[in-house]
C-alpha cells in the first residue's frame, strides 16, 4: 500500500478515534452503577463488566489516538510504523468493540442484513449503554472494514520477514 494511502487511513482514523473518545467520556462521565440500576433493574455484576469494557475500549482508543497523532506529524511518514499502529487499532479497538473477550456483549451478523444494529446485549441492558453503541457502531463499522486490510497483510509481512 502506498505512503500516501496508509497516510490517509491513518488521519481517517485519528478523527475517529477523537470521536469515539469523546463519546465514551461522555458516557463514563456520566454514568453510576447505581444510576443504571435506576435505570433498570438489572444483574449488578453483568453492569458492572460493561462498564468495565467500555473503560478499557477508552483506553484502547487513547493509546490508538497518541499513537496516530505521532506518527501523522513525524517528518519522513513512518509507514511500517503507520501500519503496525493500524494493526494493532483494528484488534484492539474495533474488534473489541463487536466482541469484547468478556462476552458481555457480541455482534449478530445478520443484523448487517436488515438494517438494525448489529450489538446485542447477553442480558437486559439499560437504554443509555445501548444509546452510546448505536451511537458509535456506524462509525466502527467504516474504520472495520477500512482497516480489515492490516488484518492479514500485516500479519503476512510479520511471518515473511521471520
Amino acid at each position: 500500500m502506498g505512503n500516501t494511502l496508509v497516510q490517509s487511513q491513518m488521519i481517517d482514523v485519528k478523527k475517529f478515534l477523537e470521536t469515539a473518545i469523546i463519546e465514551f467520556e461522555s458516557f463514563l462521565n456520566e454514568a453510576t452503577l447505581s444510576g443504571l440500576i435506576r435505570e433498570k433493574e438489572g444483574n449488578i455484576d453483568y453492569y458492572k463488566n460493561i462498564l468495565s469494557n467500555l473503560r478499557k475500549l477508552l483506553v484502547f482508543c487513547e493509546e490508538g489516538l497518541e499513537a496516530c497523532g505521532i506518527i501523522v506529524k513525524n517528518e519522513p511518514f513512518a509507514k511500517a510504523a503507520a501500519e503496525k499502529t493500524l494493526y494493532r487499532i483494528y484488534h484492539q479497538c474495533i474488534e473489541e468493540f463487536f466482541a469484547p473477550k468478556s462476552d458481555a456483549w457480541f455482534e449478530d451478523s445478520r443484523s448487517a442484513y436488515t438494517g438494525k444494529n448489529s450489538i446485542k446485549f447477553r442480558q437486559e441492558t439499560p437504554e443509555s449503554i445501548k444509546a452510546i453503541f448505536r451511537n458509535l457502531e456506524g462509525q466502527f463499522q467504516k474504520i472495520r472494514e477500512e482497516l480489515e486490510y492490516y488484518e492479514t497483510d500485516y500479519r503476512t509481512k510479520m511471518i515473511q520477514s521471520k
